[in-house]
């Protein structure tokens, strides 16, 4: 597996590849910017929080679902990713 990619398996059993465009930590929580284009293509973004476990040998990500919350964090990938902030990881 690649660094940047990423393999979800959604509710139906089913799986996704996804490549992570960038990560952040907004308010304790993380998250990750992830595309389902290849490269050079265009796609959907997409952003999850993580909600694992901190001791868990995988990451567990789900769709965030309070809208103040995801605009909050595109906002901040929005200006991570044009150079506004940077955020020391």
């Amino acid at each position: 597996m690649e660094d940047n990619i990423i393999v979800m398996t959604l509710d139906d059993g089913t799986e996704m590849e996804f490549t992570i465009l960038d990560s952040t930590v907004f308010n304790g929580n993380s998250y990750i910017l992830v595309t389902d284009a290849p490269d050079d293509e265009d796609g959907e973004c997409r952003v999850f929080k993580e909600v694992s476990d901190p001791e868990a040998d995988e990451a567990i990500y789900e769709d965030i679902m309070d809208e103040d919350e995801e605009n909050a964090v595109f906002d901040i990938f929005e200006k991570q990713m044009s150079g506004e902030i940077e955020i020391d990881r």
